[in-house]
């Protein structure tokens, strides 16, 4: 490669890390609300405790989360660097907007749209993989279904198995099993999202001809993609803490745990199956689920009105900054 080509791979390459980042940062809340709301740990513990287990979460997963990213959803051929940084720069944009006003959106579902609108833009809709992208779309909808009715049913079960319990004793169990859901909340979003940028990573190795003949993820990409997202929720968000895990319904350790465990289903399952689902939609869900459970009105459905209403926005908007931004990419490079 020419030294201005390389210099191009370096360059998205720190921003698709930029992006893994902002997305632990933006996400720290999903592996964190729960547990800090039901003040089992304090805020700077949680993000060391989610932060620990995003990054061993290589260890347990495969990489049909980065192969789906790489490959499903736009066609491998329509890639190029412009592609490449138009989607970053929209997803990007677009997480630092719901940041900023504290709305949980969805940073996966920012990177595909931003996928989407810079392909589309390039090469109109043959660009898509119309397979992957559908399979996308329903697990918006399927993955915070799921953990709303898994966080439901733990509740129920666990409601009816310990109903004639004294509630300090109950509080103090599931203090403790906090711990272990709130772990592997964090193994399953550390393995569905730091996936996706990895398949980006090796998308721009791939285009470029460094990634060999056949697509495929390097270790050194896998290392550094869980570093990223782990140091980003290491940093954590606290606006979308707060949104998560105090203001949409009050929680209990015991209401913690069934919508973490929940949460943490839906995630393992996706993963398994190289589904790139939102881990933010999936703890909303459960902890809606959880918040049900004891009557309608606990429940702010007016918030979760605004939350989804932001879910419905994330790809089209996020694909139309990439657009822009692949537009505006190609009279500078």
């Amino acid at each position: 490669m020419d030294p201005v080509s390389f210099g191009t791979v370096v360059l998205l390459i720190a921003i698709a890390l930029a992006f893994d980042f902002l997305n632990g940062f933006h996400d720290a809340a999903n592996s964190i609300a729960t547990i800090v709301s039901t003040r089992v740990l304090r805020p700077h513990y949680a993000v060391a405790w989610a932060a620990f287990f995003n990054f061993i979460a290589f260890l347990v997963f495969g990489l049909h989360v980065a192969n789906t990213i790489g490959t499903g959803v736009i066609l491998p051929a329509i890639v190029d660097h412009h592609v490449i940084l138009g989607a970053l720069v929209g997803a990007i944009a677009w997480n630092v907007i719901t940041w900023y006003y504290g709305i949980p959106s969805s940073s996966s579902h920012a990177l595909i749209g931003g996928l989407a609108g810079a392909a589309v833009a390039k090469g109109g809709l043959a660009a898509l993989v119309g397979k992957g992208f559908l399979i996308i779309i329903l697990a918006i909808v399927g993955s915070p279904l799921l953990g709303f009715l898994l966080g439901m049913l733990f509740m129920v079960i666990v409601a009816h198995t310990f109903a004639r319990t004294a509630p300090h004793r109950v509080d103090r169990w599931f203090r403790r099993l906090q711990f272990v859901s709130a772990s592997f909340y964090s193994l399953g979003h550390g393995g569905n999202d730091a996936q996706k940028t990895m398949g980006i990573i090796a998308m721009v190795l791939f285009s470029a001809g460094m990634g060999g003949t056949t697509f495929h993820v390097p270790f050194w990409v896998v290392l550094a993609c869980q570093a990223a997202i782990a140091l980003g929720t290491l940093f954590g968000g606290w606006r979308i803490v707060k949104t998560m895990g105090m203001r949409i319904t009050k929680l209990k350790p015991v209401g913690g745990f069934c919508a973490e465990t929940g949460g943490a289903i839906t995630l393992f399952l996706a993963t398994g199956l190289g589904i790139p689902v939102s881990t933010t939609h999936t703890i909303t869900g459960a902890i809606i689920g959880v918040g049900a459970t004891r009557k309608l009105s606990a429940v702010r459905w007016g918030l979760a009105q605004r939350i989804v209403w932001a879910w419905l926005l994330t790809i089209p908007c996020s694909a139309f900054m990439a657009a822009t931004a692949w537009w505006v990419s190609r009279w500078f490079a």
